[in-house]
């Protein structure tokens, strides 16, 4: 680019495609810059510029500076950028620039850990919606295996790892044991990416410290909401967010819906307090939700929510590995699209045997207020839902 088209852009302001910055001493205002230009239609980057359109010049070597923009770009970033640099010397003081291409790659672009995209004229991190398109855009197809780059190994919890596998049988105490990282490996908790560890998406969810703390997992949770009516343009009473591992979404979730509170019936003479829903089958509900959603949404979360004469959980995807809403009332063997943690579930306890969960949820309705629960499965596969009646 030469010093005439800078010129124009400095002239132009800043914008969807321009970027200014008075130096390179907040290099954390830079890199979100740079991540957000490679991660949206490319830009440019200004240093020694004000937002006034001023040329200040950058108070600081002019050689010296390319070699840390250069090295910034190599590192700065999870993924190196590709971008061209230039400089000018003028009277107000040294100019450099940052050309940013859009990157293309297997996954967006992060800066201290966060994606960050354009809009106008600023950098943000997207919404759910904006990061499940970005990363569509990308190419990107999360799935149980796939590690998450953004975490390191040292991110999960040991102690629930071994716990997971005393569950199983394992000696995790007496005689030789493997070493820790093999052991791990072996399990697919973690991958070795670029000679380093990374754990993979159900190493996070079910033995990671933060689960919901990296880009791709922020939406990997149960929402709850409850209305006032029989509609969701009803006032909302109260919400939740069950965040954690999976049986800590699992326990949260179940533990909000228990605080609502019961509702009186009478037998004869004496009172009984009775729950909105027998928890067993809300428990199978969200276990089946958690333990079989499709990963590959990544914008979307489980939504659990209660109204006046029903409960509905809804799970981002379709029914995993071709199963049908027919196959599911049979009660038939179940086919996980998340293997690794359908296996988890069962071992903690969670699940009963595969494929009696459907079994299970009716027959605690039927016994609780003679209905059966319903399923429901969004033809374009971008839902499945699961309805319980509560009308008495």
């Amino acid at each position: 680019m030469e010093w005439t088209d800078i010129l124009n852009r400095i002239a132009a302001g800043e914008g969807e495609y321009t970027e200014f910055k008075p130096n390179f001493k907040d290099k954390s205002k830079v890199g979100r810059a740079i991540c957000a230009f490679a991660n949206t239609n490319g830009g440019l980057v200004l240093l020694g510029v004000s937002d006034a359109q001023q040329i200040i010049g950058v108070d600081e070597d002019g050689e010296q500076l390319q070699e840390r923009l250069t090295s910034f770009l190599q590192s700065g970033c999870s993924h190196p950028v590709s971008a061209r640099l230039g400089q000018h010397n003028d009277p107000n003081g040294w100019v450099h620039w940052i050309e940013v291409p859009r990157q293309r790659g297997f996954e967006p672009m992060r800066h201290d850990g966060r994606v960050w995209v354009r809009r106008g004229r600023s950098s943000v991190e997207p919404s759910p919606t904006e990061l499940q398109d970005l990363y569509n855009t990308f190419g990107y197809i999360l799935t149980e295996e796939r590690t998450i780059e953004a975490a390191t190994a040292s991110e999960l919890d040991l102690g629930s790892f071994r716990s997971y596998l005393a569950s199983l049988g394992i000696d995790t105490q007496d005689g030789p044991q493997p070493d820790a990282d093999d052991d791990l490996r072996n399990r697919g908790v973690v991958a070795e990416i670029g000679g380093a560890l990374r754990p993979t998406l159900y190493g996070v969810l079910a033995f990671g410290r933060d689960p919901q703390g990296y880009p791709q997992t922020r939406s990997f949770f149960v929402e709850c909401v409850a209305y006032s009516g029989n509609d969701r343009a009803d006032r909302v009473l109260q919400s939740a967010e069950a965040k954690g591992r999976l049986g800590e979404q699992v326990e949260r979730a179940v533990g909000w819906f228990a605080g609502l509170g019961k509702f009186e019936t009478y037998r004869g003479l004496r009172r009984h307090d009775e729950r909105l829903l027998p928890l067993t089958a809300l428990r199978e509900a969200l276990v089946n939700a958690v333990a079989h959603r499709d990963y590959a949404i990544t914008g979307s979360k489980i939504l659990l929510e209660v109204l006046a004469d029903r409960v509905e959980l809804t799970s981002p995807g379709s029914l995993p590995n071709h199963m049908t809403s027919d196959s599911v009332r049979a009660g038939g063997r179940a086919r996980s699209r998340n293997e690794s943690m359908a296996n988890l579930m069962l071992a903690l306890g969670y699940m009963e045997r595969r494929g009696r969960g459907w079994p299970i949820m009716r027959q605690a309705m039927l016994e609780f207020n003679r209905s059966e629960p319903e399923i429901e499965h969004d033809p374009d596969g971008k839902f499945v839902r699961v309805r319980f009646s509560i009308d008495r």
